[in-house]
């Protein structure tokens, strides 16, 4: 057997793509009995994006791609790990399609379905691979459409779902910059998020995620520190799934998030993306220039499953 030599893995570039089409919340009250004060006041969004007729996971998935491909400035990939717990494709996987769709001379492709902690368990797989010397640069996409499977009658979802894609190019590192993924599922909510029926639809037992959100994340998110060496002190920016303010300013809270340090909240502006809402919403951040090069960032997804996944990463210098 040939051995193998310690090395780390790093974030090389980040990129994001969101559909054109916006849908506020004064639409959204002309669907179903509702009001933009009443959505504000329960879940913080003000707005989301949904997929047109050109769009679709693996569009928007390559789009996000190209981006973190340019920002890495990297051409070659010999892994591509995709998530998304929407894609309507079963063979070829997506992935695969995304190596076709980029050109990417054989790179492998996986598929991860762990819905709102995609990609967590996506970027746990992509820095394991490159760790240990199965690839040497990786690309981490979660592209989501959940708007093609919202049941718009349904006033305490249709609030929510939103579509887009976000993604980082991962590559070798000297010392290791994206620390061990903790991940797991609670067994007891497993069928507290769903995507089923016919026609398949989104739905979800509210007050169960949300009392595991406010009682169960914050030690998690503390494992997730604890793994990977450091205290929430060293942390710079909180990027939490954003599924809704209202869990998001109580998980920050809960943790003794400081004001200096950043807590993403793009969930106002681009909804409930599931797998995709963490590196959309970093993506965004870092492309305006909000965030500092270097900064130390907490990943931290959970959901659908009832499955949760988070790392430590630092960002591109």
């Amino acid at each position: 057997m040939r051995k193998t030599t310690t090395r780390g893995a790093r974030l090389l570039g980040l990129g994001h793509f969101q559909p054109e089409r916006v849908l506020t919340n004064d639409e959204i009250s002309t669907m179903v009995e509702t009001s933009d004060e009443w959505i504000r006041a329960r879940t913080g969004i003000r707005e989301r994006r949904v997929v047109g007729p050109d769009d679709n996971v693996l569009s928007m998935a390559v789009a996000a791609a190209r981006m973190a491909m340019h920002d890495a400035q990297v051409t070659a990939v010999d892994l591509v790990v995709l998530a998304s717990t929407t894609s309507t494709h079963r063979s070829p996987n997506t992935a695969g399609r995304i190596v076709a769709e980029l050109g990417l001379d054989g790179a492998a492709a996986i598929d991860v379905n762990t819905a709102c902690s995609g990609f967590e368990y996506a970027l746990g797989i992509a820095e394991q691979a490159v760790r240990v010397g199965n690839a040497n640069t990786a690309l981490v996409v979660a592209s989501e459409a959940l708007s093609t499977f919202t049941d718009w009658t349904d006033r305490t979802t249709c609030v929510l779902t939103a579509d887009g894609a976000g993604a980082v190019a991962v590559g070798v590192s000297d010392e290791p910059q994206i620390s061990p993924v903790v991940w797991g599922t609670v067994p007891g909510l497993t069928d507290s998020v769903r995507i089923e029926g016919n026609p398949q639809r989104f739905s979800q037992d509210g007050r169960h995620v949300l009392r595991w959100a406010l009682t169960e994340a914050a030690p998690v998110a503390h494992r997730v520190l604890e793994a990977a060496g450091v205290t929430i002190s060293d942390i710079d920016v909180f990027a939490f799934h954003q599924a809704n303010l209202r869990i998001i300013e109580p998980l920050a809270k809960a943790l003794g998030v400081t004001p200096e340090q950043t807590v993403l909240r793009d969930v106002e502006e681009s909804g409930n993306t599931s797998a995709a809402s963490v590196p959309l919403a970093l993506s965004k951040a870092w492309h305006r220039g909000d965030l500092v090069r270097g900064s130390q960032v907490l990943l931290f997804g959970f959901g659908g499953g009832f499955a949760y996944a988070g790392q430590v990463a630092q960002l591109p210098e």
